[in-house]
């Protein structure tokens, strides 16, 4: 290898060997060269064994990041404290995630840019206790320890997100994580605060379109990026400030569009006439915009909102479908200190959304178009002290009108409705805290049929939760909760063909109310040199609701039908069936950061396992593997950078009727400069490479595992400003 050019060996030992034996001097701008030669250079030679390459991962690439940034030596000195971020889904003012007895953790910042993918589910993948439901790159849902669909509450700025990706998987969460500044994640159960459909955990979008506060000057940030494998072309931009000393404002949008993506072989891997390279019928085409304001007191604020979302992009099943989605959000906020005797704060949040959007046959007919308007509000008053005990009282209300009309409505118009009260107190002894809350919650469902009946549930939940503070950076959180979901409008009245999913799916209109109940241990350590937390958990489900595959005929085999319902062995939908049977959730998820030079080179290894398993026998479909890895951050100047293996085993406790899912390693690395070396401004260039070993990954939990892989190997190149 000469000093002016940079060669790029095929195996990842030799071109890693070569470039620290021959160019140990080399600068970071020639090194962060041969790294980007090498992504752009294709797919590396497979290799044999998961095993073999997880080591590869885990010995080679930190020894990458190193050489691609100098490290000085120094001594090091003792770490600090892990900085506190602020939750905002709690009703407690600056709670931090380490200062909750329920897990949460929250992805902000240069972690958030470096995961962000096209759906949000895909963007928290590789959280501990999070995966994706990944259908196609543009519509993946947040799975929670194994409990995804309507279990999952997904929010936008405390308010539900309104759209109806839990109706079926093929439908995007509206809620755009190039915009948002940060995306917190709360483990377990949450059904006391954000209704029944939190039994499995709640995701909040936090996007700042209604400031809460006034600005010395604007600030905000854009972000320019494109992906090799999909053929990306993005841009957003977020911007606030004030005028007039009272008044804030707040703008912001974003623009992505894809080709269909590429992959190291066959989209189909039973059909060997499967096209090679490419995953047909994938592309993107999205963009939004939002623009907010808000007087701001001495005693707190008021404000709105509101934003515009389109996005067309294609379903990479067989069908070859499309959805072209349009939403209107409106949102109002507002905050008061002291407004009443006895209380120290009330809070009033409310979202209205005119949602629809239409799937489109690969002929280009449209089959079916679907409507939802909803509302959502909550308010929450916290009261002032009495005998120690501090607590919030609250009230939420969601209303939904929604319609599927055409050919493929397999949904029954339907008004849905739920009222909730609840009540949260704390109290605090030197080094302990106590947590107690109860929910009462009235639930409805109303079909516009003479077909099926309506149906009414009373859901009651409580739960209790203590945090200790052992000693200084240690606590032990342990938290349990009894909480109820209603069946949600597709589990009660579905009924038919959808191409989207390729599947004949009934539901069951005399379905009961699922009970949760859920014991969750959190140990933590959030200072010195080395961190740590593990989350244990288990959770019993009584009547849980869940799509089984059909088998009539005994064979062994999943049925199979015609749109008509009429069994064919080969006709294009898979049966399935919505039953209600116990079950069980345990698992745990850990994490250690190692500080290997304070304020510049951290090392952290993590790890999660769920196990779902049914009371009549048998496991709950579609659960995800374990899964382990190693993430290594190391900065210097303006140089920073990031590599990460993660590891998922194959997948062989599976559901009746379900395929097993080989195992994987994914290995990403990602190098970014910042121009002006300032903590509030400047502009950063990176670079990423995802997917190195240019593996062929199919995930579990996908509906499509067997037709849309993720996409192969890839180079990110991007520029992000902020002012």
């Amino acid at each position: 290898m000469s000093d002016s050019s940079c060669n790029v060996p095929g195996a990842l030992s030799q071109r890693v060997s070569g470039v620290f034996r021959e160019s140990p001097n080399k600068s970071p701008i020639w090194l962060a060269g041969c790294v980007t030669a090498a992504l752009w250079n294709g797919a590396l030679r497979r290799r044999e064994g998961h095993a073999q390459r997880f080591f590869e991962s885990a010995i080679i690439m930190p020894i990458l990041a190193f050489g691609v940034l100098p490290v000085h030596a120094q001594d090091i000195g003792k770490a600090g404290v892990l900085p506190p971020v602020v939750v905002t889904a709690t009703p407690f003012e600056n709670r931090s995630e380490l200062d909750m007895a329920q897990p949460v953790s929250v992805v902000r910042g240069e972690d958030l840019r470096r995961k962000r993918e096209a759906s949000l589910g895909d963007t928290l993948s590789r959280e501990l206790g999070v995966a994706s439901s990944s259908f196609g790159p543009a519509a993946g849902r947040p799975i929670i320890r194994g409990l995804d669909g309507p279990r999952i509450r997904v929010l936008e700025n405390g308010i539900g997100t309104l759209d109806l990706s839990t109706i079926s998987p093929d439908h995007a969460v509206t809620a755009e994580s190039l915009n948002a500044s940060q995306i917190e994640i709360l483990r377990g159960p949450a059904t006391l605060l954000y209704g029944s459909g939190a039994s499995g955990g709640v995701v909040n979008v936090v996007s700042g379109r209604i400031p809460n506060q006034l600005f010395k000057s604007p600030k905000g940030d854009i972000e320019l990026r494109g992906n090799t494998a999909t053929e990306e072309r993005t841009g957003a931009f977020n911007a606030t400030g004030s005028i007039g000393g009272r008044a804030s404002w707040s703008v912001g949008g974003f623009k992505r569009k894809t080709d269909d993506y590429h992959i190291p072989g066959r989209a189909d891997e039973s059909n060997p006439n499967s096209e090679k390279g490419v995953v047909r019928n994938s592309a993107i085409d999205s963009g939004g915009v939002s623009a907010g304001g808000s007087f701001v007191g001495e005693k707190g604020f008021i404000g709105g909102s509101v934003s515009r979302l389109e996005s067309e992009y294609g379903i990479p099943s067989p069908e070859g479908s499309k959805i072209d989605l349009k939403q209107t959000r409106y949102d109002l906020s507002g905050e008061l200190d002291k407004p009443i005797i006895g209380f120290e704060k009330l809070k009033v949040r409310t979202g209205y959304n005119d949602y629809k959007h239409n799937e489109i046959e690969g002929t280009g007919e449209i089959a079916t178009r679907f409507k939802n308007q909803g509302l959502e509000s909550r308010a929450e008053l916290l009261h002032a002290p009495i005998a120690n005990w501090k607590g919030v009282f609250g009230v939420q209300f969601q209303d939904r009108n929604f319609s599927a009309l055409g050919e493929e409505a397999v949904i029954p118009v339907t008004k849905s409705r739920s009222t909730g009260i609840f009540l949260v107190e704390e109290r605090n002894w030197d080094r302990w805290r106590l947590e107690l809350g109860g929910r009462i919650e009235r639930a409805t469902q109303d079909p516009q049929n003479n077909a099926n009946p309506a149906r009414a549930f009373n859901l009651y939940n409580v739960s209790a939760g203590t945090l200790w503070k052992i000693m200084e950076g240690y606590g032990l959180g342990l938290s349990a909760t009894r909480g109820q979901r209603a069946p949600s409008t597709e589990e009660l009245y579905t009924k038919g063909a959808h191409r989207g999913t390729a599947t004949f799916q009934t539901g069951d209109d005399a379905l009961g109310s699922e009970t949760t109940n859920n014991i969750d241990l959190a140990l933590r350590k959030n200072t010195g040199l080395i961190k740590w937390k593990i989350n244990v958990f288990h959770n019993w489900i009584d009547s849980y609701i869940f799509v089984r595959s059909a088998d009539i005929n005994g064979d062994g085999v999943a049925d199979r039908v015609d749109d008509t319902g009429t069994l064919d062995p080969g006709g294009d939908f898979l049966v399935q069936n919505f039953a209600q049977t116990g079950a069980k959730f345990f698992g745990a998820e850990a994490e250690v950061i190692v500080t290997l030079k304070p304020d510049a080179t951290e090392l952290r290894l993590f790890t999660d396992y769920v196990r779902g398993k049914l009371d009549t026998g048998g496991n709950v479909p579609r659960i995800t593997p374990p899964r382990f890895g190693l993430e290594l951050n190391h900065k210097v100047g303006s140089w920073a950078a990031n590599v990460n293996a993660f590891h998922v085993m194959r997948q062989n406790r599976v559901a009746e009727l379900e395929t097993h899912t080989p195992g994987y390693t994914l290995v990403n690395v990602d190098l970014s400069y910042r121009i002006k070396e300032t903590k509030s401004n400047g502009i950063k260039i990176f670079i990423q490479g995802k997917n190195l070993l240019n593996e062929e990954v199919r995930v579990h939990t996908s509906f499509l595992k067997n037709f849309a892989p993720l996409p192969g190997i890839a180079a990110i190149i991007g520029l992000r400003g902020e002012f």
